[in-house]
């Protein structure tokens, strides 16, 4: 004999199993981006184990870009973004902005004298408790396309302990299989390298989706061009610069008065492609400068307002969005995994002493 359900009793049961379904979709959405569900899924602690294979473990520092120097400063809207998104970065007006300059590598110790990454990270505080965090570098491309690519290539080109290089074993085979890594490197190799962070333009490398006011979406990329006239550093005589010659360079350049950049956004042309950051578009798509970001002032990592933040590209406020480029999620996961790590390790001391580096003149 069936026995009836008394209607509060159904209704409590009800709520229940609604819990239960949105309790499963939460976490079968955490095991997708954990990457539970397939072995082939790539997520951040395996991109940050890479990482740590290639360049060695410095507990508390970044598992990329680990040396760097905080900088502050604000962005000066010109207006001009307001019909390509609805951001409120883009409102004619002045937001604060906290950053960080820094290199390619995990080691926070290492000399500037490699030819490496220049990178710039960005977090701009926005009206109503919006944020839009960058993290952009001097390359207008990137070595590889997917996370996965990723991981193989730290492995390919983890040092040899005996020589301290890759292994030709290991690294020829990868590179002969991914003509996208040996074109970055060959560029890497070839062009110009930037005598200071302060001359330096940094690219988004990804693609993202802008959204105007009325609903419409555009894809974009971006970079930051300096006022500051290019210089370039003489390759030969990297290893025999000082250790902190950029960061020193950086730190004398703001104590003598602030640094500029325009914000330059490149619109998309039909059959650029956008879910491939290997890939540059051609020279001759629309440009738009939205403002300019000027930095003035730098600090330790200690003393600064920027040891502490994740400059996950993906967090972004209303009006902008990520494309279908499928290395921004893999950037946002590994950054995750990098800094989830650093704050359970405690923070250490960064390769700059001295607190904080303001200009000269400057009161606190």
């Amino acid at each position: 004999m069936a026995i009836a359900t008394p209607p509060t009793m159904a209704k409590s049961l009800g709520f229940l199993a609604l819990i239960g379904v949105i309790g499963a979709v939460a976490l079968a959405a955490f095991a997708y981006v954990g990457g539970w569900f397939s072995p082939a899924r790539i997520g951040g602690d395996t991109m940050a184990n890479a990482l740590q294979t290639n360049g060695g473990v410095y507990p508390g520092f970044r598992r990329a870009h680990a040396k760097g120097v905080c900088v502050s400063g604000r962005f000066e809207a010109n207006g001009a973004g307001v019909p390509l998104s609805r951001a409120s970065l883009f409102r004619q007006g002045t937001v604060p902005v906290v950053g960080r300059f820094s290199t390619g590598g995990g080691n926070p110790f290492a000399t500037d004298g490699r030819n490496v990454f220049h990178a710039m990270a960005l977090r701009f505080s926005l009206p109503g408790r919006e944020e839009w965090r960058m993290a952009l570098d001097h390359t207008p491309i990137f070595p590889v396309s997917t996370a996965a690519d990723f991981v193989a290539l730290q492995l390919a080109t983890t040092p040899d302990p005996a020589t301290g290089k890759p292994d030709p074993a290991k690294a020829g085979p990868y590179l002969a299989s991914h003509p996208e890594t040996r074109a970055f490197l060959d560029y890497l190799k070839t062009m110009p390298l930037p005598s200071s962070f302060a001359n330096g333009t940094y690219h988004s490398i990804d693609a993202f989706r802008f959204i105007d006011a009325a609903g419409g979406s555009r894809i974009v990329r971006w970079q930051m061009e300096p006022e500051t006239p290019f210089a370039a550093l003489d390759k030969a005589t990297l290893d025999k610069q000082p250790v902190d010659f950029l960061l020193d360079d950086a730190v004398t350049r703001l104590r003598q008065g602030p640094l500029r950049w325009h914000m330059v956004v490149t619109l998309a042309a039909p059959g650029d492609v956008t879910n491939n950051a290997t890939i540059v578009w051609p020279e001759n798509r629309r440009k738009i400068d939205v403002g300019t970001l000027i930095l003035d002032r730098a600090a330790t990592e200690e003393a600064g307002n920027c040891r502490d933040f994740n400059f996950d590209p993906l967090i972004l406020p209303a009006g902008v969005a990520g494309s279908d480029d499928p290395l921004l999620a893999a950037r946002s996961a590994a950054y995750s995994a990098s800094f989830r790590r650093r704050a359970h390790e405690g923070p250490r001391i960064s390769a700059l002493s001295g607190g904080e580096l303001m200009p000269k003149g400057a009161a606190k």
